[in-house]
């Protein structure tokens, strides 16, 4: 039994048809190497809850700069033209300067969100930026502001991720970072392997197909039968010359043996080299007898 030491062809990845493995999540991305993104959106009840915190905080801080505007053209600090132009630039910083700002330098958070557990990202997962943040706070203007809501709601609504116009336009979503996450499925060997495991010689999977692997075990219960079966036989035929004696069994009951026992085998050659390093602190970290510490 001699482990395979080239492979002639690169490890090929799943065709656009074979990432139906997805489906049970809807709003689920999916990488190039077949890998789902935790994708979570916020629910449109802690979307609303949100906004009002946030536009509350927002119209506190306008109302105290609009007092202020008041003040000082009662004591005759500034005319009645530069306090119209003062009290204009105060609702512009405070409902389109302000949540540009907080969002910005909090990567998608703020007041209301912090309260909902939720951060506005972009639709690929990662962190938005000032254009991101600018364009939800104009488009919010006409769809929070001047709408009282109403149009944010109804857009939102009409959409899984509850995502309203500014985020559409903008290319974001609010993703829920307080949702419970699910246990990952450990494999083991299936009973009717038990004896073929011990003779067994699996060899390392590249990292590319380890992972469409992993991922396969982890989505299986929640994909439809015809996907399920289709995608086992896909990841059986690539895993296949990995491994010697090939066992007379189904290809996900072979994927769950060959992952189950890379683990263990891995987690062995792991506290081997945990062992054989505690051995050598001694000599790594110990000093001459005399020589001098500095």
């Amino acid at each position: 039994m001699s482990r395979p030491k080239t492979r002639h062809a690169s490890t090929p990845t799943l065709r656009p048809d074979q990432v139906e493995f997805f489906d049970g999540a809807d709003d689920q991305l999916v990488t190039g190497e077949a890998v789902g993104l935790d994708r979570r959106p916020t629910g449109f009840v802690l979307r609303v809850a949100g906004a009002l915190i946030d536009y509350l905080a927002y119209v506190v801080a306008l109302v105290g700069l609009v007092l202020l505007v008041v003040s000082l053209n009662e004591r005759g600090v500034v005319d009645d033209a530069t306090s119209q132009a003062l009290t204009v630039a105060s609702i512009v910083v405070c409902l389109v300067v302000l949540p540009t700002v907080v969002e910005t330098a909090s990567h998608g958070r703020s007041l209301g969100k912090l309260a909902t557990g939720a951060r506005i990202v972009r639709t690929d997962g990662g962190a938005i930026g000032l254009r991101h943040a600018l364009t939800r706070s104009l488009v919010g203007m006409l769809e929070i502001v001047m709408t009282t809501g109403g149009l944010a709601v109804v857009v939102a609504l009409l959409n899984r991720s509850s995502r309203r116009l500014g985020d559409l336009m903008a290319g974001t979503y609010s993703r829920n970072e307080r949702a419970p996450h699910t246990g990952r499925v450990v494999v083991q060997v299936p009973p009717h392997l038990l004896g073929w495991a011990p003779l067994a010689d699996v060899a390392r999977l590249p990292d590319p197909l380890a992972r469409r692997v992993s991922s396969y075990l982890q989505q299986a219960p929640a994909l439809r039968p015809e996907s399920r079966r289709r995608i086992a036989e896909s990841l059986a035929a690539e895993v296949a010359p990995f491994v010697s004696p090939l066992p007379a069994t189904d290809p996900e009951s072979l994927l769950c043996a060959v992952s189950a026992l890379r683990r263990e085998r891995e987690g062995v050659a792991l506290a081997r080299e945990a062992a054989l390093l505690r051995r050598l602190e001694p000599a790594l970290t110990g000093t001459v007898r005399g020589f001098p510490r500095r």
